[in-house]
C-alpha cells in the first residue's frame, strides 16, 4: 500500500504533510495575433521566366527579426519576421519575394535577462512555418516551383547580432574620442 493520500483539491500529500504553498507562477509565451504586414512577388521577366530552366537559378535568401513593445501594454510586443527571397543569376532576376510577417505576443513571468532571446529566438521560430508556407505558395503561384526554405537557426541570428552590436559599441567611443 503507498503512503500517498488524495486530497481533497485533487493534489497528493505524502505521509500527511500538506501540499506545497502556491507553486511558481511559470513562464508563458502567447500569441495574440499573426498578420502579414507587406507582401510583394515580382517576376521582371516573365513569362520567358517561366520557361524551363537548363540549370537551377542560385537562391539568395535575407532574413531579419525587429521586435518592439505594443504601446499601451506592459508585456506585449510586436514581433516582425523579414523574408527577403531572390532567385536568379547576377542581374537577371527570375523572381523577388519580400514578406514582413508579424505577430503580437503576450510574454509573462520572465525574468528581465529572458526577455530579449525570447523575443528574438522563441518568437520567430513561432512564426517562421506561417513565413515559409506563405513564400512557398507565392513562389509557386507565380509559376516557379513552391520556395521551401530550410529551417532558420535562430539562435545564431541573435548571438551573431548581438556580437555585431557589442563590436559597432567597442568601436563608436574610440572614435569619440
Amino acid at each position: 500500500m503507498s503512503d500517498t493520500a488524495n486530497t481533497p483539491n485533487g493534489a497528493q500529500a505524502n505521509g500527511g504533510a500538506p501540499a506545497s504553498a502556491t507553486p511558481a507562477k511559470a513562464p508563458s509565451v502567447n500569441i495574440l495575433a499573426q498578420y502579414i504586414k507587406d507582401l510583394s512577388f515580382e517576376s521582371p521577366k516573365a513569362p520567358a521566366a517561366l520557361r524551363t530552366q537548363t540549370k537551377s537559378p542560385a537562391i539568395n535568401i535575407g532574413v531579419n527579426v525587429a521586435a518592439n513593445p505594443v504601446a499601451g501594454t506592459e508585456n506585449e510586443y510586436d514581433v516582425k519576421l523579414t523574408l527577403n527571397a531572390r532567385a536568379g543569376e547576377g542581374d537577371d532576376t527570375l523572381f523577388h519575394a519580400e514578406l514582413v510577417y508579424g505577430g503580437v505576443f503576450r510574454l509573462t513571468n520572465l525574468s528581465k535577462e529572458h526577455v530579449l532571446p525570447v523575443l528574438f529566438i522563441e518568437c520567430p521560430r513561432l512564426l517562421f512555418p506561417f513565413a515559409r508556407q506563405i513564400i512557398a505558395d507565392v513562389s509557386r503561384n507565380g509559376g516557379f516551383p513552391p520556395l521551401m526554405i530550410d529551417p532558420i537557426d535562430f539562435t545564431a541570428l541573435f548571438q551573431q547580432r548581438l556580437a555585431e552590436e557589442r563590436a559597432k559599441a567597442q568601436v563608436q567611443p574610440s572614435a569619440n574620442a
